[in-house]
């Protein structure tokens, strides 16, 4: 005959089922905890990431035709005035589809000239308006943020003689006194106490369909 459980051994059994839940209980709660305190740390390099990427594809576009010819360098530096009313050296290409990021005040204009600055208690901004514009050559041209993470933009030189790359905070001239674009650009994200920086090759002119 087999003897059933004594209340003594049946409030043991539930007192060790609920210490093997609290256990568990603790240790979803201290994975949530940690998962949920690295969101931002995340979310920070996805946005590094996004916005790398677009920086690549709108450069690529701007080396294609016919913005892009073996004539013309797609991508120079050009004294821009920006809204402040300031004149600044900036690197200036042409989207002539525009981009998805702008927001035109009316039926969007391709033939788009864009130049990228970094300006303070804003970040990385794309400062962009149509040739076509009415006020093309009287008006400085719109400001759209890309992102408010960037502190710094600098410009990659490689030393043919040295065969070493060289590192400038604005864009240079050259001997005759004209101004030299860079072949990659230099952006330093900061978050809190998190930095990164990345390096982005600018392209050369594509003849033809691009290989992407």
């Amino acid at each position: 005959m087999r003897r059933g459980f004594t209340l003594l051994e049946v409030l043991i059994a539930m007192a060790l089922a609920a210490l093997v839940l609290v256990a568990m209980n603790t240790f979803i709660f201290s994975m949530s905890e940690l998962w949920g305190r690295n969101t931002d740390l995340r979310l920070f390099d996805q946005h590094v990431r996004a916005v790398s990427r677009f920086l690549e594809r709108e450069l690529r576009a701007a080396a294609l035709p016919p913005a892009g010819t073996a004539n013309q360098a797609p991508i120079t530096a050009q004294e821009i005035q920006t809204q402040s009313g300031a004149t600044e050296t900036l690197l200036t290409f042409e989207l002539f589809e525009g981009s998805r990021l702008f927001l035109w005040p009316g039926q969007p204009l391709p033939e788009v000239v864009c130049s990228l600055a970094v300006h303070d208690h804003a970040g990385l901004v794309f400062l962009w308006h149509s040739r076509l514009e009415k006020h093309f050559d009287d008006q400085p041209p719109r400001e759209t943020v890309i992102s408010p993470l960037v502190t710094a933009l600098s410009y990659d030189y490689y030393d043919t003689g040295f065969k070493n790359w060289k590192n400038e905070t604005a864009v240079r001239r050259n001997t005759q006194g004209e101004y030299e674009a860079p072949q990659r650009l230099h952006l330093k994200f900061v978050y809190r106490t998190r930095s990164q920086e990345v390096v982005i090759p600018l392209p050369n002119v594509t003849e033809g369909l691009p290989p992407f």
